[in-house]
């Protein structure tokens, strides 16, 4: 399965999946929203799930289609791979520990929720476990990948001041105040950067010989 033609077709077949995933919660979004598709783009796109699996689909669609660009060459790194990895498996730890059964689901809205909260993150793991090379991963760089969970924050939080609206209940500063929203979100930074060390640290450990 390590080799290139195994790499390509899994490649192909997570991307497809990992689209459908995110074209179906659009479908739906739309839906909901009588057909309005810029503010659904502004709904979705709030959502650090919905965010973190676009960057896991531009990730894969960029490594298959555009490998000889800027972009292609940087989602091909596999200290970006390995961030990626990291963010879109918070996405299930929390959903699948905190967030799951808050709103019940059925049909198509239950299955675009699995795809975003688990099949595509596991998809994903399985691909940074067989294909992402680990060699140079180093420690350092779980600091750099704090940036992007820390501006989605920055993001969220200025946007509920200006519309009143959290994506989520537990950074929703209206109901919990700042200070317990604050803490929750250091609680979360501690999660990335914690499982961040512990990828690169078994990135390095199955790398070696």
């Amino acid at each position: 399965m390590k080799s290139t033609t195994g790499k390509q077709v899994y490649l192909i077949i997570i991307t497809l999946i990992v689209w459908f995933g995110l074209l179906l919660q659009f479908r739906l979004s739309l839906k909901e929203l009588d057909g309005a598709v810029w503010p659904t783009f502004k709904i979705l796109l709030s959502f650090f799930t919905v965010l973190t699996n676009l960057a896991v689909a531009i990730c894969l669609t960029a490594s298959l289609l555009l490998k000889n660009t800027a972009l292609g060459r940087f989602f091909s790194k596999p200290a970006t791979q390995t961030a990626i990895t990291v963010y879109i498996v918070v996405v299930a730890i929390i959903y699948n520990t905190a967030l799951r059964g808050l709103v019940p689901l059925e049909g198509w809205h239950s299955l675009s929720n699995e795809l975003l909260h688990v099949i595509n993150p596991l998809l994903f793991l399985v691909y940074w476990i067989v294909f992402v090379d680990k060699t140079k991963l180093a420690y350092p760089q779980a600091l750099y990948w704090l940036i992007y969970p820390f501006l989605y924050v920055v993001f969220i939080v200025v946007r509920g001041y200006l519309i009143n609206q959290y994506p989520y209940p537990f950074i929703n500063v209206v109901k919990l105040g700042y200070p317990k929203a604050i803490l929750n979100t250091a609680i979360i930074m501690v999660i990335f950067w914690a499982l961040s060390l512990l990828f690169i640290f078994l990135g390095k450990k199955t790398s070696k010989p």
